[in-house]
Formats: C-alpha cells, sequence, structure tokens
C-alpha cells in the first residue's frame, strides 16, 4: 500500500497493479479497496495496464477531513495522478461512474486524457421524485445518527427485495455498509440531483466510453448511453450477459482495447 496526500492533508491510501498506461479505478457506494470489485479488475488489467485502486476518503485505510465536498473527492484524484504520473485514464463503476465523470471535466486533458463510466446511476427527469426523496431522507438519517438506517435506505434505493433485507442484515455486507455509512452521502453528492449533468459532459475534451452490462435493466444503462451520447467523441457498449456486479474477465478486454485506441 502507499499513500497519496490531498490538497486539505488528507491521506489516499492506494495501490497500483501491472504496467503500462495508467487507468485509475473509481469505486461506486459502500465499496473500498478491500471490499468491492476493484482489486479483481486491476488484476484482469495488469498484464497490460498500471491499475490503480484506491480507498476514496472515508474508506478503508484512507482519511477523512470534514467537511465534505465533492471538489475534495477530486483533489483526491489529482493527488493520485500526481503520484503514479499522468495523464490517466479515469474508470468509474455505479455512483464512482458520477465521480469519475465530474473529475474528467474539472482536471481536464492534461491528468486525465480517457473517460470510461460503468452503469453511473443518472435517472431521465420524469424518474427523479425517488432520487430526490432518497437524498431528503438519507440526510434525514446520518442527521440522527442512524447509520442502520441510512444502510437500509442505500439498499432499498438499489433494488434489495422486501423479504432479502433480513437476510442481509446477518451478512458482513450490512455491517460493512453501516460503517460507512456517512459516505453513502458522498456518493449521492456525487450524483447531484441525479440528472445527468449535460454541461459537464460537454465540457469534456477526451475520448468518452459508456459501458452496460446486456443483462441489466433498461433504466441503469440509461447513464451510460446518455453520456456517451452527448460527449463529443463518445461511444457506448453493451457487455453481453453482464449485470451491475460486472465481472472482471469480461470487462477487462474492453477497457484495454479502449486505452490503447484513446492514446
Amino acid at each position: 500500500m502507499a499513500t497519496a496526500t490531498s490538497a486539505d492533508g488528507t491521506h489516499i491510501a492506494y495501490e497500483t497493479a501491472g504496467t503500462g498506461p495508467v487507468i485509475v479505478l473509481v469505486d461506486g457506494a459502500s465499496c473500498h479497496r478491500a471490499s468491492g470489485p476493484m482489486r479483481p479488475i486491476a488484476a484482469a488489467l495488469a498484464s497490460q495496464l498500471t491499475a490503480v485502486a484506491y480507498d476514496r476518503r472515508g474508506r478503508g485505510e484512507s482519511g477523512d477531513t470534514l467537511p465534505f465536498a465533492v471538489g475534495r473527492e477530486i483533489e483526491d484524484i489529482a493527488a493520485l495522478i500526481d503520484a503514479v504520473g499522468g495523464p490517466v485514464t479515469l474508470f468509474g463503476i455505479s455512483s464512482g461512474g458520477a465521480l469519475a465523470l465530474t473529475a474528467a471535466a474539472a482536471l481536464g486533458p492534461e491528468l486525465v486524457s480517457a473517460l470510461v463510466v460503468y452503469e453511473p446511476p443518472y435517472v431521465p427527469e420524469g424518474a427523479q421524485e425517488p432520487a430526490l426523496a432518497y437524498t431528503a431522507a438519507l440526510h434525514d438519517a446520518l442527521f440522527r445518527g442512524d447509520r442502520d438506517a441510512a444502510a437500509e435506505l442505500f439498499f432499498r434505493r438499489v433494488g434489495v427485495p422486501e423479504d432479502q433485507l433480513a437476510g442481509l442484515r446477518q451478512s458482513p455486507y450490512w455491517s460493512g455498509t453501516v460503517g460507512l455509512a456517512p459516505t453513502l452521502a458522498y456518493d449521492d453528492a456525487a450524483l447531484g440531483d441525479s440528472l445527468v449533468p449535460d454541461e459537464v459532459v460537454a465540457a469534456l475534451r477526451v475520448p468518452v466510453l459508456g459501458l452496460a452490462g446486456g443483462a441489466t435493466p433498461e433504466f441503469l444503462r440509461y447513464g451510460a448511453a446518455t453520456i456517451a451520447a452527448e460527449a463529443a467523441g463518445g461511444r457506448y457498449a453493451d457487455l453481453p450477459g453482464q449485470t451491475h456486479a460486472v465481472e472482471a474477465d469480461a470487462l477487462a478486454p474492453v477497457l484495454t482495447d479502449f486505452v490503447a485506441s484513446a492514446r
């Protein structure tokens, strides 16, 4: 493990695997290096790329300096790029895709040379009400210090059926999410009002790839497809048979081919 120091002094833990062009992997909600998809993805990429997996602030072995702002997480990514050498490709999964999108636009092509997003959970305008209700309820639960309620809100929001919640409560994933509950608000902040941020997409000046699973419900493909359609030179692809829990071996060849073509 290595650490990068962000602009506000927060230590960000990261690790690298492989050699070649650098790709920074940005986790979604409730995930970090030791619990989530990025270590397997990094291992699958390592034969052709230098994959950087890191703990977003407030997670794993990274620190957290309050008050939080999305801009602080962008500074964290900038510190990582400074530590490993840039420019880099940013790859974000789920709400991590929203953060990667915002960071790519803010940091510019000198630091971020390409962007890949996998199923960022943006919604069309007509479907915004549940997202806004989740934001309000999550902030209320965290204000009251009720991390368990915040975790339940998150699992309901991502579609865990009612009859599975009791079993999930007994799993390590539940306790892990409760422990990371304050960072659920960080992901929610990265998503903003949950509409695709058209002005952010328009500011991109690098190749953009939107990805989604071929077996994923249509509503989860919307964000990646819309970003790819709006971005100058953007393109979109479905990964056959994949879901929101994308498999590293299905993702790796698509990422390596894109990075090669974007150089």
